[in-house]
């Protein structure tokens, strides 16, 4: 999870310098030791965490770069895994639970896209199957709760 936190933070100071194509790279790089840590980190939070930050990170760096539909598919990308991962039985029920969590950030990142940059089919049919999923009941409930969630860089 070291490894994956410095190459994130590099990433970070290339995307606040502005540097996006250099900052695209250490995101691109994040998100495949964040692919690998997913099943396998002690902690599924962290894990879950890391993973969709990742994605996050590279929608927005495309948003920057002036590739909407780039930041879309990562968008939509990370919230159909976790979905995936919700009933996915093969998985522990803490990385579940976890994936259950992280899916409302996912399901926001989705609405504010959407509100900003228009509806594509595929966050269209992401979004469709949130609400069809079982957990979207409770993403509704966090989200009455808690509040979206902002800014991950």
């Amino acid at each position: 999870m070291e490894h994956w936190k410095r190459t994130i933070e590099l990433a970070n100071q290339y995307f606040t310098r502005g540097e996006y194509i250099d900052a695209r790279e250490h995101y691109l790089q994040a998100l495949a030791l964040s692919r690998v840590l997913l099943e396998r980190w002690h902690d599924a939070d962290e894990a879950v965490a890391a993973y969709v930050i990742s994605h996050h990170n590279l929608a927005d760096v495309h948003l920057r770069l002036m590739q909407p539909e780039e930041s879309a598919e990562y968008l939509c990308a990370i919230h159909e895994h976790l979905l995936a991962c919700l009933i996915d039985l093969r998985l522990t029920t803490e990385l579940r639970d976890a994936c259950l969590r992280h899916s409302r950030h996912s399901y926001v990142e989705l609405l504010q896209f959407t509100t900003a940059h228009g509806e594509t089919p595929r966050i269209r049919r992401a979004l469709k199957r949130s609400v069809s999923q079982p957990a979207s009941l409770l993403q509704q409930q966090a989200l009455l709760s808690e509040g979206p969630f902002h800014g991950v860089h």
